[in-house]
């Protein structure tokens, strides 16, 4: 038995591994992998990681280019398309658990490590984007109006920024997990979904995917279907935005409040609503002696680029950086 779970614990490393080659821009090295692993609460050394992509080269599935790292062959990406869905399913939901934990971000202290989605927008048109994304952002619908700004060739935590793009960091959902956790409130993240906005205030949501049972962040999936209106809600009060649904113990009720209330002082945002003990919030059921609240996507305002056809790159909750490298969206 305990073979069988040391095999499959390889198993899951040598796929997030692969999963990041496969990712990256161009050829990747063992060092930047084992950052990136870090980010994601994966804990391999870099020496470690040299022997897993030497298996991995042996395999077909990397080529070695030398002094530049490695890059994914077609078999590598079979291999990602054809793993297991028990390998996958859990991904999402112990990736928000670790970054939860990881983030060292402190409220009162105002520093510290905070969790970010990374978007890879076009250099040319970046000015454009942050036109669209401004009134997003006026209209509240984001995590919080700190940002973290790259160009081509630097790093937004461990994740490169590729040529001809600009890298921007917005402030993931996660990181009001995080919050919750160190003060002593356990939190479960339930859904994400679509939130019907209906004059200016949310009504219902509309869409919900658990994320014990998807193999990756479903807000993605909402973007690149094009299901979203975020800039008609900005704009005139009516649409559809990316919103994520929470629950905590119905006995953390004063202290969620309180909470929430020091969390907006801190210049942080994207609670849309707090529901009542054992009572359904925006149409979703919550079980007895526990409450459920909404807080909006990270990535809201870079589905309001997808929706202006503007190309755009996400990685979701992908880097960690530290709150005091975040600037105001109104500055850039």
């Amino acid at each position: 038995m305990r073979s069988s779970r040391s095999s499959a614990d390889v198993e899951r490393k040598l796929l997030a591994i692969l999963r990041i080659v496969a990712e990256s821009d161009g050829p990747v090295g063992a060092r930047a992998i084992a950052n990136q692993l870090h980010a994601e609460g994966i804990e391999l050394s870099e020496r470690t990681v040299r022997y897993h992509l030497r298996l991995m080269d042996e395999r077909g599935l990397t080529r070695n280019l030398g002094e530049p790292g490695r890059v994914i062959t077609d078999r590598g990406m079979e291999e990602i398309q054809n793993a297991g869905v028990s390998e996958k399913l859990g991904f999402v939901i112990s990736r928000i658990d670790s970054l939860a934990y990881r983030a060292t971000f402190d409220m009162d202290a105002k520093r510290g490590e905070i969790i970010l989605n990374v978007s890879f927008i076009p250099e040319a048109r970046f000015q454009e984007a942050l036109n669209v994304m401004r009134d997003v952002f006026r209209a509240g619908y984001c995590m919080s109006e700190l940002v973290a700004v790259e160009k081509a060739g630097g790093r937004v935590g461990a994740i490169r920024v590729p040529e001809g793009m600009v890298g921007l960091g917005t402030v993931c959902t996660v990181t009001i997990n995080s919050v919750l956790l160190k003060r002593g409130i356990p939190v479960e993240s339930k859904y994400a979904g679509l939130l019907e906005i209906y004059r200016d205030k949310p009504l219902r949501f509309t869409d919900l995917v658990a994320y014990s049972g998807t193999t990756a962040d479903p807000t993605e999936f909402f973007i690149v279907g094009g299901m979203t209106s975020v800039r008609e809600a900005s704009l005139r009060g009516h649409g559809k935005v990316l919103a994520s649904f929470r629950e905590v113990p119905a006995v953390a009720e004063a202290d969620l409040h309180a909470l929430l209330e020091q969390y907006r002082a801190n210049g942080l945002s994207g609670i849309l609503g707090v529901g009542k003990p054992s009572q359904p919030l925006f149409e979703v059921p919550v079980p007895m002696e526990r409450i459920g609240f909404a807080v909006v996507a990270g990535l809201t305002p870079i589905a309001a680029l997808t929706e202006a056809g503007i190309p755009v790159v996400n990685k979701a909750m992908s880097a960690l950086v530290p709150f005091s490298q975040l600037v105001p969206v109104t500055d850039l």
